[in-house]
């Protein structure tokens, strides 16, 4: 485990296994890094993987309350601890904006990234144009039920069929740790529409890097990748074929062979 205090006097976690180049990972939501275990064993037989517990889901920090700046604190203060230097930035759904946000604060201290379908905005709000997918997320946890507020934003911010975010509600219902990340969710796809487009941005990012889509993703999703593939100048499309939103949980071994050949391009590795 690494622990490290930040400027605003709050400590930063991140699970640290496996030796060699780094890979820092940066988990979706509703999580807090458990769901990469299997991506990070795979890989920790030739990497150091460390994957951060993200601030917005650290519910001893009232991460709900957090804002997309001090998350990248957080990520900065981690890379920081280990040393600076190059390394692989991989980030997963809002943890891939949030590594988009890190390569622009500080490009240098990476090699490259692997971003896993990121919610970016390129047009409407996530949360609507007026912010109301938000705003009834916000009142089914005001009256106790965070099982509809999940459902809500699944349905119509990450546009899961009807069927799969009425089940995500009633599994989120009945597992506690789930249930208590419900409003750090919420507030972490509100974080991603107050940065607005960051396209401009973005196209300023230099290292190489992957996005990762699966052909059975929402397809907004895809959109978006599209639309950060035509602005980065080394960006590179990568496809997971028969996966969707959650090949790192059902196809960890596919996730973890194109970080381990893209980290063998970035970073180089014995033995590969």
């Amino acid at each position: 485990m690494i622990t490290v205090m930040t400027a605003d006097g709050t400590e930063a976690r991140a699970i640290d296994e496996g030796r060699g180049p780094i890979v820092l990972v940066l988990h979706p939501g509703l999580d807090d890094g458990s769901s990469w275990r299997e991506v990070a064993t795979r890989l920790a037989a030739r990497h150091r993987v460390v994957r951060l517990h993200r601030r917005r889901y650290r519910l001893d920090l009232d991460g709900a309350s957090c804002t997309v700046a001090q998350e990248v604190e957080h990520v900065l203060a981690v890379v920081a601890a280990l040393g600076g230097g190059p390394m692989v930035l991989v980030g997963h759904s809002s943890g891939a904006v949030i590594a988009l946000e890190t390569l622009v604060a500080d490009p240098s201290a990476f090699a490259g990234a692997v971003l896993y379908e990121p919610p970016t905005v390129i047009g409407a709000p996530l949360g609507g144009p007026h912010g109301e997918v938000h705003a009834r997320a916000r009142a089914a946890l005001a009256a106790g039920r965070p099982g509809k507020a999940m459902n809500v934003f699944l349905r119509n911010s990450v546009r899961f069929p009807a069927w799969v975010a009425l089940l995500a509600g009633v599994f989120v219902t009945v597992v506690p740790r789930m249930r208590a990340l419900v409003p750090s969710q919420i507030e972490d796809n509100a974080g991603m529409d107050s940065l607005g487009v960051r396209l401009d941005a973005y196209s300023r990012i230099e290292v190489p890097t992957v996005l990762l889509g699966g052909d059975r993703s929402p397809a907004h999703l895809g959109e978006r990748l599209d639309a950060l593939e035509r602005v980065m100048p080394r960006a590179e499309r990568v496809a997971l074929r028969g996966q969707g939103h959650a090949a790192h949980a059902r196809a960890p071994g596919q996730v973890a062979a194109v970080i381990d050949d893209f980290a063998a391009k970035a970073l180089g590795h014995p033995g590969h």
